[in-house]
């Protein structure tokens, strides 16, 4: 499955390579994405905690077509 998490603001490259090296991502205007494949409900639950953990704010998330 892959997912796309979407973030309120802009992370800095090593925030997002330290916190999230299994995902991909781009800058948008004040949001950061992150898209990538995800293997079980464990895993996103995983990365929305580590969302929390960093003090991001998600902003949308969603399931990308296969």
């Amino acid at each position: 499955m892959r997912y796309e998490i979407r973030v309120s603001g802009v992370l800095q490259e090593t925030t997002r390579r330290e916190g999230f090296p299994e995902m991909e991502s781009r800058v948008v205007p004040d949001h950061t994405v992150l898209y990538g494949d995800v293997v079980d409900e464990a895993h996103l639950f995983g990365l929305l905690n580590r969302c929390q953990a960093l003090g991001l704010r998600v902003t949308e998330l969603h399931r990308l077509p296969e």
